[in-house]
């Protein structure tokens, strides 16, 4: 823990995010190389994302934002009162004040790996909600986290909103949402979002938009392995690419190189032929039967969903189970 309560991910005697460097050369080294998608969230990469979420074309935003203005009294009268609401992945924290205004929660505890945005959008709501307890934790979510003497004790509500379970093949998903039930302890509750499958078109356009941002979104990952892991990727040789991967259910995100490059990173070179990709993100999409045998998968049992209008999205309330065997 740092002195402002914040828990420090593994760093290096230079600064170097160890989990990042080591995801990287690992990822570069695959013959189809690729990089994990929770690396995009530096404070540029979280900057970009909340410009995505404002576009007319990624509608998961506000599909989400529907279903919980719509439905906050119902969610407050599933959940209870009291409880410290636990976000896994906080970035910008924008659809937290509704799910706060509706259930009057004990405290708030927001993890994520960008530190600067997550002391900024803390603090916005440590003003919004001045009687709160607000505790900010500098964590990788994927694995279980300690969380804060003060909320130990107190019944759980774990948020994962913006289906950013997509982002995880099924297995990665399922281990994540174990974690998650290990972290917030056998009397919790999840509330997690999911996006639904639709007409191929909708969807990439949504990961595609034709003013750009995403593509930025997606080469500041490159960007970010030049600045913090001593490397001299060509980033301006790389396009964005988003294409539906129909058998997996999945919109795929990839930057292609339009040349051949090469490029060092932590003193290793690497190299990619013409038209060879870096796969760096998966967006999976469910039905609501896929979803609630990812969410049993991980020892939460579901118990209630709520879509918008459009049926584009799902905010699913499950509590956790324990682990059994097959009969």
């Amino acid at each position: 823990m740092s002195s402002d309560g914040t828990a420090l991910v593994d760093l290096d005697e230079d600064g170097v995010n160890l989990t990042f460097r080591a995801d990287v050369l690992a990822g570069l080294s695959q013959p189809q190389k690729a990089l994990p998608a929770r690396w995009f969230y530096d404070e540029r990469g979280s900057e970009l994302f909340e410009e995505i979420t404002h576009l007319p074309e990624y509608y998961p935003t506000r599909a989400e934002t529907e279903i919980l203005e719509a439905y906050r009294s119902e969610i407050a009268a599933r959940t209870g009162k009291g409880r410290a609401v636990v976000e896994f992945g906080s970035g910008s924290s924008a659809k937290t004040p509704l799910l706060l205004n509706a259930i009057d929660p004990a405290a708030y505890v927001p993890l994520d790996i960008s530190r600067d945005f997550l002391r900024a959008s803390a603090a916005e709501l440590a003003i919004q909600f001045p009687e709160l307890p607000v505790s900010p934790m500098e964590a990788d979510f994927m694995k279980p986290v300690a969380l804060p003497p003060q909320v130990q004790n107190l019944p759980k509500l774990g948020f994962f909103p913006g289906s950013t379970i997509g982002n995880m093949v099924p297995a990665a998903g399922v281990d994540l949402l174990r974690s998650m039930r290990e972290t917030l302890g056998a009397d919790a509750m999840l509330l997690i979002g999911l996006d639904l499958i639709k007409d191929a078109g909708t969807l990439v356009a949504a990961y595609d938009d034709p003013g750009g941002v995403t593509a930025a979104f997606n080469l500041n990952l490159l960007h970010r392995i030049n600045k913090e892991l001593d490397s001299n990727m060509p980033v301006n040789n790389f396009a964005h690419e988003a294409r539906w991967n129909d058998p997996d259910s999945r919109i795929e995100m990839h930057l292609l190189a339009q040349e051949a490059v090469a490029f060092e990173v932590c003193g290793r070179r690497f190299a990619l032929r013409q038209g060879e990709t870096i796969h760096t993100e998966n967006s999976h999409k469910y039905d609501l039967r896929s979803a609630y045998m990812l969410l049993r998968a991980g020892n939460w049992a579901p118990l209630h969903y709520w879509c918008d209008l459009e049926q584009r999205f799902a905010v699913v309330l499950a509590e956790a189970s324990e682990p059994c065997a097959a009969p």
